[in-house]
């Protein structure tokens, strides 16, 4: 990040006044055991375009300790139900005991396990959501994409995250190591194959680690 990128971040941040001390906690519970967790404003912008969407049913693939779904849970309606998909143990307790101490804990339902296994599951019920939030391993979002449009209503929303990888997504190849270029190569398809399906409209937005807002044309 540049210095003057840093500089007009922490000023877009500073807007923000007032913080829930709630999610100012948890936030700094997951920074000081190094469980990654949305940036202050990525969870600004998903609170604005819920608070728009309104979704009846929210997919979340990657929930890690929680936040981001108690997040979601906050700003939606009290109808509004989260499905969310974690495979890490350790991750899974803290998130259960997360969702258990919150008044909208209800809402959240954990499916524990491989996404892969869990979206096929997900799509063989017919399941459909309104609202998907994308925030899991990078190399895997161009494999759970299919099982996602099976899911995702028409009008319905496709959020994902960390797709700008640090900036990592616009260098060479050949500057990466051999494990990154994975992670590059499959993140640069999964990239252009959103901003090109004729079933999705697309904008990545520098946002946080960068965001891709995606809607599933009628």
């Amino acid at each position: 990040m540049r210095q003057d990128e840093s500089r007009t971040q922490i000023y877009i941040d500073s807007l923000k006044i007032g913080c829930d001390p709630y999610f100012e906690q948890l936030r700094q519970r997951a920074e000081d055991t190094k469980v990654p967790v949305i940036r202050r404003s990525a969870e600004s912008f998903i609170r604005t375009i819920l608070s728009i969407k309104q979704p009846d049913n929210i997919l979340e693939i990657g929930c890690a300790t929680g936040f981001s779904a108690l997040v979601m849970a906050d700003c939606t309606k009290q109808t509004t139900h989260i499905t969310t998909i974690e495979k890490y143990d350790k991750r899974i307790a803290e998130a259960k005991e997360n969702f258990k101490a919150s008044p909208h804990g209800h809402r959240i339902t954990l499916m524990e396990g491989d996404a892969s296994d869990i979206l096929k599951e997900l799509v063989g019920q017919g399941e459909k959501y309104d609202f998907v939030f994308m925030d899991a391993a990078k190399a895997q979002y161009i494999v759970f994409l299919p099982y996602v449009m099976e899911l995702l209503l028409p009008e319905g929303i496709l959020l994902s995250d960390n797709v700008l990888w640090e900036g990592g997504i616009t260098e060479s190849k050949y500057a990466l190591t051999r494990r990154d270029r994975t992670i590059h190569k499959r993140m640069r398809d999964y990239l252009k194959t959103i901003s090109n399906m004729k079933e999705l409209t697309t904008t990545v937005l520098d946002i946080g680690d960068g965001m891709a807002l995606s809607k599933k044309d009628p």
